[in-house]
């Protein structure tokens, strides 16, 4: 009776954050007290028999719902009494001896909302025959929980002075108490951290900078859209321009070339194309065109042929003259890599260096979304790099892919329509029906341009033919080698379609690419 009198006297007489001394070995007492800025202060008064100690360890990142740790963080550790504690790696640990101690320290991360979570007790080495806990706060709780283990605890109670009490008896070694109050709305401020989990599912939590990733992104998104249409808006205002032909010259806009045509105008180059880059080397005195027909080398190549029309001199005519029946089994193509190379340097078509980028990125972020999931998480971020590559490549695909600048020429070229043979002095008019016959074989307008030649009474020559024809058979010939060129690209094509190209193609040559016999 003396002893327990005593012992109330000490209990009444100890400063508020003191908490009151085991009555068993082997127990521990606990008060809690939430401050108003979120922090838990905790003091444990633990007993320890003679001849043992007692361990604890407490994980400081515990797994949450939804992919998520929670963090905790503990500071301020302060022990009273034989042994030792402190924060490492994660984990709070508490090393005693034999007697009785006191361990003080402050919780951060305690409060989720209005709930208030802490282990009381878990990962002592040893069993707890007793353990008590009280919880203070500024606002008398509206709920309490408390679990042993998947059990709940044997006591958890808001007492009649608003104190919460805890107790539980015979914890196993090893065991967790947790216990949950809940406070009234805004007693204190929320100071939960959540951070994802170290899974793979973890890796691909929404997070903040991840969130502020995404609103990038859709930035990204709407800037793309934007140029786009703005692109596309734009695309049918550029001024426009014709032909000339003055003081008996000729001259295409920004030097367009016939092989051009189909590109600027249809977005495609085909066999129309061929035979316009063809009739232009002989309007050049590159090619010689016999009765035959037959076309023959007049000239070599030089510095004034681009790459394309190299190709196309080298296909058509490899070493003797041709004639246009040669050419048909031949199945001669346009060298399109060198002809949209041409046209790229030319600044009238897009060089295709945004889709490229973006294959790159979006092949980056499919590396640095594995790398962040097997690694430091927000893999998320590699999901957003890769989608921005996705964006570059649909975005090349959804811009115009002839240029402004290309746009001007391509309206220009219709300017050949507007030439008035009948304006022309008669030295002008050799030299303009020649240059323009290959411009109007690509363009369509053939029949009108020899129509408005041939009917003047003293027709324009012919120099780039044999013999003395007019500018209906010089039309003539035009219409015959497209004619040429189509029907053996349409012969190709069915046989391949047959499966039969290699077997009946005696010869084929892509123009640039050297032919072979019984190749295709």
């Amino acid at each position: 009776m003396l002893a327990g009198a005593l012992l109330a006297l000490f209990l009444t007489a100890a400063p508020a954050d003191q908490p009151p001394l085991p009555a068993l070995p082997q127990s521990a007492e606990i008060q809690l007290k939430v401050q108003r800025d979120g922090s838990l202060s905790v003091a444990e008064a633990i007993s320890v028999p003679e001849g043992m100690t007692m361990d604890r360890r407490v994980a400081l990142r515990v797994p949450a719902p939804h992919h998520r740790d929670r963090v905790y963080g503990v500071r301020d550790v302060v022990l009273e009494g034989s042994g030792t504690a402190n924060v490492d790696s994660g984990a709070f640990t508490v090393h005693l001896t034999a007697g009785t101690s006191i361990v003080r320290y402050t919780v951060d991360g305690a409060v989720a909302g209005d709930r208030v979570t802490w282990e009381l007790a878990g990962g002592w080495s040893a069993e707890l025959k007793f353990l008590r806990a009280s919880f203070a706060a500024p606002k008398i709780p509206v709920a309490v929980d408390c679990l042993a283990g998947d059990l709940p605890c044997g006591a958890a109670q808001i007492d009649h002075a608003g104190l919460t009490r805890f107790s539980q008896q015979n914890l196993a070694a090893g065991q967790a108490m947790t216990a949950t109050v809940e406070l009234p709305a805004g007693t204190v401020p929320a100071n939960e951290v959540l951070v994802p989990a170290k899974t793979l599912g973890g890796a691909f939590v929404l997070t903040a900078p991840v969130a502020w990733a995404w609103a990038a992104f859709g930035a990204l998104l709407l800037a793309a859209a934007g140029w786009v249409l703005l692109a596309r808006r734009r695309h049918g205002k550029a001024p426009g321009g014709s032909f000339h032909g003055k003081a008996g010259e000729f001259a295409s806009p920004a030097g367009v070339l016939p092989g051009h045509v189909g590109l600027l105008l249809r977005g495609r180059a085909g066999p129309l194309d061929l035979a316009a880059t063809v009739l232009d080397l002989a309007v050049r005195n590159y090619l010689w065109v016999s009765d035959g027909p037959t076309l023959a080398r007049r000239n070599p190549p030089d510095e004034h042929l681009t790459a394309f029309e190299r190709a196309v001199y080298a296909a058509v005519v490899p070493d003797e003259p041709v004639t246009l029946a040669d050419l048909r089994p031949r199945h001669v193509e346009v060298p399109r890599a060198e002809l949209t190379a041409d046209v790229v340097r030319r600044g009238w078509f897009a060089t295709g260096r945004l889709r490229r980028a973006g294959v790159r990125v979006c092949c980056y972020g499919v590396f640095l979304t594995v790398l962040l999931a097997l690694t430091v998480g927000y893999a998320q971020l590699g999901v957003i790099l890769a989608l921005a590559g996705v964006v570059a490549v649909g975005t090349s695909a959804a811009l115009p892919a002839r240029r402004r600048a290309g746009a001007d020429v391509a309206r220009r070229l219709r300017g050949i329509t507007e030439i008035r043979a009948k304006d022309l002095d008669k030295p002008q008019r050799e030299l303009v029906f020649s240059r323009g016959l290959p411009y109007a074989l690509a363009l369509g307008e053939l029949a009108s341009w020899v129509a408005a030649f041939d009917g003047l009474k003293v027709p324009p020559r012919v120099y780039w033919h044999a013999g003395d024809i007019t500018p209906d058979q010089a039309g003539s010939f035009a219409t015959a080698l497209a004619g040429t060129f189509a029907a053996a690209h349409r012969g190709h094509l069915l046989e391949l379609v047959s499966g039969k190209a290699s077997q009946n193609a005696p010869y084929h040559s892509r123009a640039g690419t050297p032919g072979r016999a019984g190749s295709s």
